[in-house]
């Protein structure tokens, strides 16, 4: 079937729609909803058989959708209307949402319903917005275009009009779009409804509120698990800051706030950013705890806010890590070094690298760009993540698996090339490619990259910037096996890999074929020269921005036109790149 794919932008919902319905053999061809002139001239070139919205925020053109079938997947359950579903969703503290496909038509998310899906949400931990949109949103959402796709097909299908489904089935009402007074809340209230409000603004537009006398808007909210260990303070009070986030407190406890966009003031500071070094100075002063690790001497066992994490599981240590939306900013990656060269170290026969909702998208471009001098900056990340690559890849004395539970870009695709064995949930977007930010790349993919898929393949996925779903990475090498579930699933399931891989009976000669080919590609060439190879490259993109790397980057963290191209406005193209 003919599907133009339209959307506001190619994000990780759209790319995991287009990866399936190509996988099926449908001819797609992406069009972003940049104006109505451009739809309707996508329209006219593509012909297609049917219009398919999985994340659109405009109005589709009344000539596009009266003339061709055009259904839009709504983030919310039947009878549920407007812009802001998960927002209201996860204030209210739901516990059942869903994702519905509808008929376009004169009103907003009122047409036909061509299907439904339904799951559960937590309302004891209620989940950021980006990760519910990320992960059960997601899922629903690409099963049901798979669903729409084969009624598409069928000539006697006909989708039925709200007014006559039961009244059981209607789950949802038109909520109006939410806005900053429907968020607000006050330092003085409880924890459990501060926390609502955070997450259900997170990833965009955050809550504006006051943080240490500033204006702000906050995100990645946390509580605090161990308030008691912490000094008392007023609400509204900040007493701590650890890894990038501070302690503020609550009517009842206190949070821990890991992002912060400061309002109103310079350039450098309108992004979003680590809270402490968005409220710099400001906090400078406070006590500031640092992540323990496990067997180092004199140590709190207090944890606070902690982004990784070690434990043992018999023969397998486990480096867990979960970025606010993947991305590792120097300081971050500092750390995961660490943690990673610590359970290097330790006696276990399997290290086990897991992510969290996003396994990680590579280098932190919002505190790059937020620098005083970003290039500068930009190189001290790309060392740093480097780092931990090589620690990944340094270790000999254990086998090494890398379970993708979530989406991963950039270097945080490579990160996870470095181990021996890579194991990736069902769901996830791969984009293992830098070209669409300006970048050469880095963290040594010149030599795990093509190791995987070879040089002809690794070539196409760095020049073409295209996803790549989990199918598609298992037939070309780029990971080793596809695991199903939640994500909660996968993290029990890849453990369960890991631990059958440390006690299976081909473990020592597994170890030494690694080490076998390790000396050998030594010999052959040095891990050093591919990193000074990529380092040499990245200089002229870092340094002379050769590429247009600060007009990208900018773009990216602002959501700015750029001028320059990139992975949105070559997805027009994709039809050509690579044949359905």
């Amino acid at each position: 079937m003919r599907i133009l794919l339209l959307c506001s932008a190619f994000n990780g919902l759209s790319q995991r729609v287009w990866t399936e319905l190509r996988r099926n053999g449908h001819h797609v061809v992406v069009q972003t909803a940049d104006s109505d002139d451009a739809v309707r001239d996508a329209v006219a070139r593509t012909r297609p058989e049917l219009v398919l919205c999985p994340f659109l925020k405009e109005r589709v053109p009344d000539d596009v959708w009266r003339q061709h079938p055009t259904v839009i997947i709504h983030p919310g359950p039947i009878g549920d209307r407007g812009p802001s579903s998960l927002d209201w969703a996860i204030t209210d503290g739901v516990g059942e949402w869903g994702v519905t496909a509808l008929s376009a038509i004169d009103e907003m998310d009122g047409g036909p319903v061509w299907g439904t899906r339904t799951f559960r949400v937590d309302t004891a931990d209620p989940p950021r917005k980006s990760t519910l949109y990320g992960g059960a949103v997601t899922d629903a959402a690409a099963s049901l275009a798979r669903e729409v796709v084969e009624k598409a097909s069928d000539p006697l299908f006909v989708p039925l009009p709200l007014a006559d489904h039961s009244p059981g089935s209607v789950r949802g009402r038109a909520r109006p779009l939410m806005t900053q007074a429907d968020r607000a809340f006050s330092w003085d209230e409880p924890t459990a409804e501060i926390l609502r409000r955070i997450r259900a603004a997170d990833g965009f537009p955050g809550v504006r509120t006051t943080l240490a006398g500033l204006d702000v808007s906050v995100y990645d909210a946390h509580p605090d698990p161990y308030y008691g260990a912490a000094p008392r303070a007023r609400p509204g009070e900040i007493s701590l800051c650890q890894n990038g986030a501070v302690l503020v407190h609550t009517g009842d406890g206190a949070l821990w706030i890991g992002h912060v966009r400061v309002r109103g003031a310079g350039n450098g500071t309108r992004v979003k950013l680590p809270a402490s070094v968005a409220l710099g100075a400001r906090v400078a002063q406070l006590p500031r705890r640092h992540e323990p690790f496990p067997g180092r001497p004199g140590q709190s066992s207090w944890s606070g806010y902690r982004e990784i994490g070690y434990d043992r599981v018999g023969p397998v240590g486990v480096v867990s890590f979960d970025f606010h939306n993947g991305a590792m900013s120097t300081a971050q990656c500092e750390r995961l070094t660490a943690a990673l060269r610590y359970a290097a170290g330790q006696d276990t026969e399997v290290l086990l690298v897991q992510g969290g909702g996003f396994f990680s998208n590579g280098i932190h471009l919002n505190t790059i760009e937020a620098s005083s001098r970003p290039a500068p900056e930009a190189w001290r990340n790309i060392n740093a993540i480097d780092d931990a690559c090589a620690a990944v890849l340094d270790c000999t004395r254990q086998l090494v698996v890398a379970a993708i539970s979530g989406n991963a870009g950039a270097g945080g695709v490579m990160l996870a090339l470095g181990a021996d064995l890579v194991l990736a949930r069902e769901s996830v977007v791969l984009n293992p490619h830098y070209k669409s930010m300006g970048l050469y790349g880095s963290e040594y993919w010149t030599y795990t990259l093509p190791r995987r898929v070879g040089a002809a393949v690794a070539t196409r996925l760095t020049e073409q910037c295209l996803p790549v779903g989990p199918a598609e990475a298992v037939g070309i090498g780029l990971v080793d096996e596809v695991l199903p579930g939640t994500c909660t699933e996968f993290a029990a399931a890849a453990l369960h890999r890991a631990v059958e891989l440390a006690c299976g009976s081909d473990r020592v000669r597994l170890l030494a074929d690694k080490v076998r080919r390790r000396e050998a590609d030594e010999r052959h060439r040095p891990l050093a020269a591919y990193r000074h190879h990529e380092l040499a490259a990245m200089s002229l993109d870092i340094f002379e921005n050769r590429n247009g790397f600060d007009e990208l980057r900018h773009a990216f963290v602002t959501k700015r036109p750029s001028g320059q191209p990139t992975a949105v406005s070559r997805a027009h193209l994709l039809p050509t790149l690579v044949p359905a």
